[in-house]
């Protein structure tokens, strides 16, 4: 086994060691996620953090680890008799993203069950995790509902496995951490709530800081167990106050003043339900241990609201993650002097508020001020443009380039959906065969059964059990058999948005408004779970403003700083997109594509743009891909030019009126494709 690379050899991540250290000492805490961008030292961090974990005692040969003292009276491997445990290491258990929910939890052999009646139940990550870590990497990447499973087992300390009837349920207590580049995409709100605390990690800008790091992992790298042997006191000093703030802990008084600050802080930060006062208080409760001390400060309330609040503010994927942390102080003060406190609290403690004697960070630096905009394309170098709020010049020239305009608020979108029965990952908008959903049939299992059809089963072997010698009350069940159900759900899919920028789209209010339903329709392919990408195209070509992505954040970023003007190459546009999706049909072919053309439909610039511009929509139509053209023309006369490209890509057209789900216009669900049934 390769030498982890020491936790105290870790250069500056504060903020991350603290997050890590706090829930080594209470689990309760709830687990850290911890969200940066790529090559700063999450998963080393994490994984480092095991060699510090106290040992455990375990019963012997038991697969769930169970404590010697306290055996689970549920435990499959139970009743255990008294004996003396055996010490171990703390495990890390490692999540991999494409795992299956049987590898999560457990599975039981259905075959033993029906034929013998018994529970033989092969345990999964869960057990395995128990009274260790439990580490996610990339865990914005996991499926749904396997995010779910672990949450709850998180929460409740406890697995349960249901299979057809039969039960199996097991202690699972963990310390959970995940890492996600926010880049890759965002968690939904729901479940960025069920992590304790949430720490953000960059890159540090300092040279000197810097150059420690890639000096240190060379170093490590040359000789990994020499490097760690020079830090070994330090990591034995660290092991050692982790297991006294532990024994610490349990005495740790939590006063009513406190109490209320938590609740106050909360209040006026208007998260949702009560998780993120308990978390707060639980926190509070970690770092006074950490600091040696048996009574809360307000000192550790405010390290506690930095560390467990800045992501449960965040309603949707646009929104900043982050604190104001003028308003905290003002919150604390206030809280603090309701109860007579206020000569006692600093509003406005030093780094190190919570006492941290050198183990962990200081206040973590979460305000919304801190995040680095996104950047913008080639519109944004023009300072001397005139700002958004000025009106147009009468004499403008709609080939000239304008100041990027705010996109309109958003709205509820109708649903658009790709027709057929896919097979892509799982999601929330077309119909695919996947394994959660309505049970629509049952086949022979290619390899391993993982969702028994019950009454298929049954039926098949109900003809063979006089030839095959059934004498007693059980089902002679043979491996021919089984049958695996199949499940009808829904399906992510890849939403391709082709913008046209050009001048004919460059009136403000027209593209203001273009912009808040491109947003809108962002919005709702987060919810839906989609992957999107963005091509514009204006003047002379088309680009690929961002590349297909989970990131909708990202997109709506390029989107907002998305300039106006010139010619109309509508054809190159088309191509474009053609090209992204013949890329990403090599890389992730069960992904279906929707491509959405936002346009007046006009065609400008080359010779020939109109033409141009319909043969590259049937190269569309001819590979089958499900389109929709959102009509941007507004006014009196209308050409319906938008309505005959969607004819040519063999998709549907609808105006910017029709797509909003409220609208009293009709809208097809599924969206044509080229060569669908009739």
């Amino acid at each position: 086994m390769s030498t982890p690379y020491p936790f105290t050899a870790i250069v500056g991540q504060d903020d991350l060691r603290l997050g890590l250290l706090l829930n080594a000492v209470s689990p309760a805490v709830g687990g850290v996620l911890v969200r940066g961008e790529k090559g700063t030292a999450k998963s080393t961090a994490v994984r480092a953090l095991a060699a510090l974990m106290p040992e455990v005692s375990v019963v012997p040969g038991c697969r769930f680890s169970c404590d010697p003292a306290s055996p689970d009276p549920a435990c499959p491997d139970g009743p255990h008799a008294e004996a003396a445990g055996v010490s171990r290491a703390a495990r890390t258990v490692e999540l991999p993203v494409g795992a299956s929910e049987d590898r999560l939890v457990g599975a039981l052999d259905i075959e033993r069950a029906l034929s013998e009646g018994v529970k033989a139940f092969e345990p999964g990550l869960l057990a395995d995790a128990h009274r260790g870590i439990l580490y996610v990497d990339e865990v914005n990447l996991l499926h749904d509902h396997l995010v779910d499973l672990l949450l709850d087992a998180a929460a409740m300390g406890a697995s349960y496995v249901e299979r057809e009837g039969v039960s199996v349920r097991h202690a699972a207590r963990f310390l959970l951490v995940g890492t996600m580049n926010p880049e890759e995409g965002e968690l939904r709100p729901q479940l960025l709530d069920r992590f304790g605390l949430t720490v953000e990690v960059a890159a540090s800008r300092d040279t000197d800081e810097r150059v420690e790091v890639v000096r240190r992992r060379l170093a490590y790298d040359d000789d990994p167990e020499g490097f760690a042997a020079r830090w070994a006191a330090e990591e034995t000093a660290l092991r050692e106050r982790i297991a006294a703030a532990r024994a610490l802990l349990p005495r740790v008084v939590l006063g009513d003043g406190v109490l209320r600050q938590i609740a106050a802080t909360c209040a006026a930060f208007e998260v949702d339900g009560m998780r993120a006062d308990i978390v707060m208080a639980r926190t509070a409760t970690a770092l006074a241990a950490w600091a040696g001390r048996e009574e809360v400060t307000a000192d550790d309330v405010r390290q506690a609201a930095l560390l467990a609040l800045p992501h449960r503010r965040r309603r949707n994927p646009f929104d900043a993650p982050g604190l104001d942390e003028d308003k905290l102080d003002q919150t604390l003060h206030e809280a603090a002097g309701d109860e007579g406190q206020g000569n006692d609290d600093d509003p406005d403690p030093g780094p190190d508020g919570g006492g941290d004697g050198g183990g962990g960070g200081g206040v973590p630096p979460q305000a919304d001020g801190d995040r680095t905009p996104p950047q913008g394309s080639e519109g944004d170098d023009t300072p001397s443009q005139a700002p958004d709020s000025a009106p147009d010049a009468p004499g403008r020239s709609a080939g000239a380039e304008q100041q990027p305009v705010a996109a309109a608020e958003p709205f509820r979108t109708k649903m658009l959906s790709v027709p057929g029965l896919g097979e892509g990952a799982a999601g929330r908008r077309s119909r695919a065969r996947t394994a959660h959903g309505r049970t629509t049939g049952a086949v022979r299992p290619q390899g391993a059964l993982t969702k028994l059809h019950l009454s298929a089963t049954v039926q098949a072997a109900a003809p063979h059990q006089r030839a095959r010698g059934r004498s007693g009350r059980g089902l002679v069940v043979r491996r021919d058999d089984l049958r695996q159900a199949t499940r009808e759900g829904r399906e992510g899919n890849l939403v391709l948005f082709v913008v046209d920028a050009s001048g004919s789209m460059a009136a403000r209010q027209r593209m203001s408004a273009v912009k808040g339903a491109v947003l809108s329709l962002l919005l709702d392919a987060y919810q839906r779970r989609d992957k999107v990408g963005l091509v514009t195209f204006r003047g002379k070509e088309a680009e690929v403003a961002l590349p297909p992505t989970s990131s909708v954040d990202a997109a709506a970023a390029r989107l907002e700083s998305l300039p106006t003007g010139g010619r109309t190459p509508l054809a190159a546009g088309l191509l474009k997109a053609h090209d992204v999706l013949r890329v990403e049909r090599l890389r992730d072919p069960s992904r279906r594509p929707l491509l959405v053309v936002v346009t007046d439909g006009r065609a400008t610039g080359g010779p020939e743009p109109v033409a141009l511009a319909e043969r590259a929509a049937r190269l569309h139509q001819a590979e089958g891909t499900a389109s929709v053209v959102v009509d941007c023309e507004s006014g009196y006369v209308r050409l319906g030019l938008a309505g005959e490209l969607a004819r040519e890509l063999g998709g549907t057209a609808v105006t910017l009126d029709e797509l909003r789900a409220d609208s009293i216009a009709g809208l097809v669900k599924d969206v044509t494709a080229a060569g669908r049934a009739a």
